[in-house]
């Protein structure tokens, strides 16, 4: 029977982070389905034959927007490839480890890392730090909230689940065995040889073991890698005592000792295996402080029950996919819903349940209930958020949240302008609180352009406003404005992936040309609308595409539209580069002459297979030369609906679906980043998508379900209909939206948000 201290301590980690409790509890209504069956949490951990990215996702447990992501490692040094530190290729599970990125194009975190064994650790084997062991994916299990996996030299089961703060561990050991824990803290992601000895201290600063009693353990560890320096403070309790321990720095067996301080540190500890076969192990952190890791633990973790926290997670995701229902087949929902399911897993969680967190300036601060800047105050309990893969997550992913969770998606905003109130600047790719400054513009800018245009409940305009102003005025790496003013295009000669810079600046500088005219800030709307259309300044009518230019002005030769190594684009070609024009499209068509000759341009970029050297790791599911695999193309499919052939738009977004996603564990066409991949799909299965990022609107494509509903935050439903839709029948014949025409071929949220119905002809 649970106690009343028990239910009480399952209720606060339901509430800890804001998505859980914006949506009634209705999992286990009777009637209502379970959307959490139709999740595969190993879909996009395999690489395909090629040896080519899937989705780097990850298996193991987690929350939606969780802080603790507790999974298994399956790389001895975790690397780019891939990032989450599982590959379903791999047989050999090195450490089961509490942070983790999914899907991203570079790789950091992986903390605390834990492993059971069957054997007493000796000196020798804790100093060499492998205890790896082999698995089977006949005995590995994986669903929202709950991970298992049967390691084959000990015969230990591990089974893990989680709340937002605290990683929870369950070993059943064999009957008669000895029973061992190692805590690793040195395992990590590699950095380069620069980082790499052959004991494995990569760039760990500082770190402490502390045995508080035979039951509990703390520490730390401070370390610098794709995010400058992190903090990550744990507390773990184990359900028995252990009975022995042995603690060592490298090579320096620390004894008796209580505490241990250093950069290289294990412990192994020992059980009594007449005390019983099941061992659980809860593990709190914090980005914070200790006290930090200490409070989560209590407020979140209080039962030793492991089914109250699989439970517990379960009902949190239910909440969460329920959100959108979906007509389809078992396959079709195993893709979709397994796609929410990455979307929702970050941004992560990045304060303590007391609402401390620390800021860009290394400052711990208070986040209190919703009386910060850019948000009001709000029946969501508040956290402060990380993990923003903004360069990619701006495009549709974050469209999504303000769409079917608007109270969350309104504290991503809140904490983009605190991150630039100490900063300077709006984020450019944000993690564990800090800037990593990966990528290129500065893509916070449509993210708080789309929840102003979209009039989010609960964004201070003013505050968010002035952030995307200064940020488009206040020069740093990447961004010099002054340059960007003076010249109308970034001179390559001056700042180097100067076509990309250029055409992604001017993007960012419509939105706020769009947020100014809003605010009947004339003055603001005329410079920013002026700097939205510099893009044109590098258009070369001789080639068709856009491309380098000094600062005098002239074109750089030796210009290969099908190379991937020139230092003008960033993660794709000149053919890939040459339809981000999102904001400006009958703009970009005219540059061609006419829609005839745009036309047959953009026929061209899906039919030409030719390369031109290496092509770059990132660019992957290719049709010609779009490549669904990395997001500068995520949006051309649906350019020739401004061209006039809508029907051609319906088409490649069918092929890209069926094409590109599947309910494997190689299921993705590239990384996700943060749930990028997924959203595409997400949208592009409803019947529309966010083309133009950062405007509150949307363009028409075609649905992949005869019905669909969004359950709106407001209690409205918006029903997408199709009710001739057959799978050989991709091409729309008339839009209805409650009842009218939508002869435009857009959607815009207000209208969404409305509810009503929005209903599909297919020919």
């Amino acid at each position: 029977m649970k106690t009343r201290n028990t239910l009480l301590a399952i209720a606060i980690a339901l509430c800890t982070t804001g998505l859980q409790a914006e949506a009634q509890t209705t999992g286990n209504n009777v009637g209502t389905p379970d959307y959490t069956v139709f999740v595969n949490p190993f879909i996009g951990t395999q690489t395909d034959e090629t040896g080519a990215l899937s989705g780097s996702t990850f298996p193991g447990a987690t929350m939606p927007q969780g802080m603790v992501q507790l999974s298994p490692e399956t790389e001895n040094m975790v690397t780019w490839d891939p990032c989450s530190g599982y590959d379903y290729n791999k047989d050999r599970i090195y450490g089961f480890t509490h942070t983790h990125l999914s899907g991203t194009g570079c790789t950091d975190l992986i903390d605390v890392s834990l492993m059971p064994l069957t054997t007493e650790v000796t000196p020798e084997q804790l100093q060499a730090g492998d205890f790896s062991q082999t698995y089977s994916h006949k005995a590995e299990a994986a669903r929202p909230g709950y991970y298992m996996v049967q390691l084959q030299e000990s015969g230990v089961r591990v089974e893990l689940s989680a709340t937002v703060r605290t990683g929870v561990h369950l070993y059943t050991f064999p009957a008669g065995r000895p029973q061992s824990v190692v805590l690793d803290l040195n395992r990590s992601t590699y950095r380069g040889e620069a980082y790499y000895t052959g004991r494995r201290t990569y760039d760990i600063i500082q770190s402490q073991l502390r045995i508080v009693d035979e039951r509990t353990i703390e520490g730390y560890r401070v370390i610098t890698g794709w995010a400058k320096l992190r903090k990550v403070y744990f507390r773990a309790e184990f359900s028995r005592p252990f009975h022995s321990r042995l603690l060592m720095d490298g090579g320096r067996n620390a004894g008796g000792c209580d505490v241990v301080n250093g950069r290289c540190l294990r412990a192994a500890l020992t059980f009594d295996a007449q005390e019983g076969e099941q061992l659980t192990v809860k593990v709190a952190i914090s980005p914070v402080d200790a006290r930090g890791a200490r409070q989560n633990m209590l407020a979140e973790a209080s039962s030793w029950n492991f089914s109250d926290y699989t439970t517990a997670a379960h009902d949190a995701w239910q909440r969460e996919l329920q959100r959108i229902d979906i007509e389809g087949t078992d396959e079709q929902k195993t893709i979709f819903y397994t796609g929410l399911y990455h979307v929702l897993m970050q941004p992560n969680t990045m304060s303590d349940v007391d609402g401390r967190y620390m800021d860009t300036n290394f400052e711990i601060k208070q986040l209190a209930g919703g009386q910060c800047p850019a948000v009001s105050p709000s029946s969501t309990p508040q956290a402060y958020h990380s993990t923003f893969s903004l360069w990619d997550t701006f495009r549709a992913a974050h469209p999504l949240y303000t769409l079917i969770a608007p109270d969350i998606a309104a504290q991503f905003v809140r904490d983009m302008v605190l991150h630039h109130e100490t900063y300077g600047y709006l984020p450019i790719w944000d993690l564990w609180g800090q800037d990593n400054y990966c990528m290129i513009g500065n893509h916070a800018i449509p993210v708080l352009a789309d929840a102003i245009l979209a009039e989010l409940p609960g964004v201070d305009v003013e505050a968010a406003y002035r952030a995307m102003v200064e940020s488009s005025t206040r020069s740093h790496p990447n961004s010099p404005f002054e340059v960007w003013e003076h010249y109308g295009y970034m001179p390559q000669t001056l700042q180097n992936t100067s076509v990309s810079i250029t055409l992604e600046q001017a993007f960012d500088d419509a939105c706020v040309a769009a947020v100014a005219k809003k605010l009947g800030r004339q003055e603001d709307y005329e410079r920013f609308h002026r700097r939205s259309l510099f893009y044109r300044n590098l258009f070369d009518p001789a080639t068709g595409f856009f491309r380098p230019k000094d600062e005098k002005g002239q074109w750089l030769a030796d210009f290969d539209p099908l190379s991937y190594e020139q230092p003008c684009f960033v993660e794709g070609n000149a053919w890939q580069y040459m339809w981000f024009v999102p904001h400006d499209p009958e703009g970009l068509i005219s540059l061609f002459g006419s829609r005839e000759a745009f036309l047959k341009k953009l026929d061209e970029n899906f039919s030409l297979t030719a390369t031109s050297g290496e092509v770059n790791g990132n660019a992957s599911g290719f049709i010609g030369q779009y490549a669904h695999g990395n997001e500068p193309s995520h949006h051309t499919v649906y350019l020739y609906n401004f061209a006039g052939k809508p029907a051609r738009t319906q088409e490649l977004v069918e092929q890209v679906r069926s094409s590109f996603y599947r309910a494997t564990p190689c299921g993705y066409a590239g990384n996700d980043d943060c749930g990028q991949m997924s959203a595409w799909y997400i949208f592009s299965s409803l019947g529309f998508y966010p083309f133009h990022a950062g405007s509150a609107t949307y363009v028409i494509g075609t649905p992949l379900f005869r019905r669909a509903t969004l359950h709106l935050a407001s209690g409205k439903d918006f029903v997408i209909s199709a009710p001739n839709k057959t799978p050989g029948r991709i091409h729309v014949k008339r839009v209805r939206l409650n009842g009218k025409s939508l002869p435009d071929l857009t959607l815009t949220h207000q209208q969404i948000m409305a509810g009503g119905t929005l209903e599909f002809t297919m020919k």
